[in-house]
């Protein structure tokens, strides 16, 4: 197989990318790796765009980028990143855990920024914190943890549901956590738990009609690249089936969806920006500490709301950080 047709195979939904025309005029390449759609990752890649504004680089004029979305398949990550590497760019951008790990093993000379989820020191990507070490820095977003949390909402909310679902990605590295909270969680509100797997956007029917069959009152949407990058149709699904649900971005509201609790994903694309920026002037990512996103911010959809026949408490509306009319 031609080196071309292999690139355009596991490369991203682009025709021959517009990185390798700027590698012969010298141009610096940020190669990208996303774990989601390029259609879901538009509006986090224009904060990344802005970071990167900040240090004085526009895509087109003095950077160009090499995207690849491996679109919610973990299992297309180490080569998609070895890919990047071939290709010999300036730095690597890699959002989700699974991308960064499959970064740090594809060079260890190749700069790397990486978004990540999951506590960088746990899952080896970096020595420490304030000391990353090595050729790999970035962005903590505190994207697991949360479930409980937002089963919480959720059960503040819709009190009345005594069976709450949570869907999950079986793909999803920190699954296992991710249930273990929400059942502990759920023990202690009194609630029964119905988990539903779903490991492709091809499960979401199958998925929401067993949450009716059994009778679950309300959903949890757990933590995933996967469900980011299909939220128009969990959104829609849940709208369907007249299922209160929760999600994890706020975008996931912004679409239709009834709550969302969670880090800022918008500001956390924008540190990464920010850094690459920095390691395109020459700063070393040994000497860059990973910056953890401490802002949570919870949102309603208060049309939603309505439209499931909800009256959303006062505590709640009190708490939110936005609310949409």
């Amino acid at each position: 197989m031609k080196r071309r047709e292999f690139i355009a195979l596991i490369g991203s939904a682009t025709a021959w990318p517009d990185g390798v025309r700027a590698q012969q005029s010298a141009m610096p390449v940020l190669g990208f790796l996303n774990a989601g759609r390029p259609a879901s990752a538009a509006l986090a890649h224009a904060s990344f765009r802005d970071g990167l504004k900040e240090a004085g680089y526009v895509e087109g004029q003095n950077v160009a980028f090499e995207h690849r979305f491996a679109e919610g398949q973990f299992d297309r990550m180490s080569a998609l990143a070895a890919d990047l590497v071939r290709l010999r760019v300036t730095a690597l951008v890699v959002v989700s855990n699974d991308g960064a790990l499959a970064a740090k093993q594809a060079t260890a000379t190749i700069p790397i920024i990486f978004l990540a989820g999951g506590d960088p020191v746990a899952l080896g990507l970096v020595g420490s914190l304030n000391r990353p070490g090595g050729n790999i820095t970035g962005i903590h977003m505190f994207t697991q943890g949360l479930e409980s949390k937002r089963l919480g909402l959720l059960h503040e909310l819709v009190p009345k549901a005594t069976t709450i679902a949570i869907l999950v990605n079986w793909n999803y590295q920190p699954v296992h956590s991710q249930i273990r909270d929400v059942q502990e969680a759920a023990a202690r509100l009194g609630v029964q738990l119905v988990v539903l797997r779903a490991n492709n956007e091809s499960d979401f029917d199958v998925s929401f009609t067993s949450l009716i069959q059994q009778r679950a009152g309300a959903l949890l949407v757990a933590a995933s690249p996967l469900f980011y990058a299909w939220r128009e149709r969990l959104v829609m699904l849940a709208a369907r089936d007249a299922v209160p649900a929760i999600y994890e971005w706020r975008e996931f509201a912004q679409a239709g969806g009834l709550m969302s609790y969670g880090t800022s994903l918008a500001e956390a694309y924008h540190q990464v920006g920010v850094y690459a920026g920095r390691i395109l002037r020459g700063a070393k990512p040994a000497d860059l500490p990973v910056v953890q996103v401490t802002k949570f911010e919870l949102v309603i959809n208060l049309k939603t709301a309505k439209a499931l026949g909800l009256e959303v408490p006062p505590l709640l509306i009190a708490q939110a950080d936005e609310l949409i009319e």
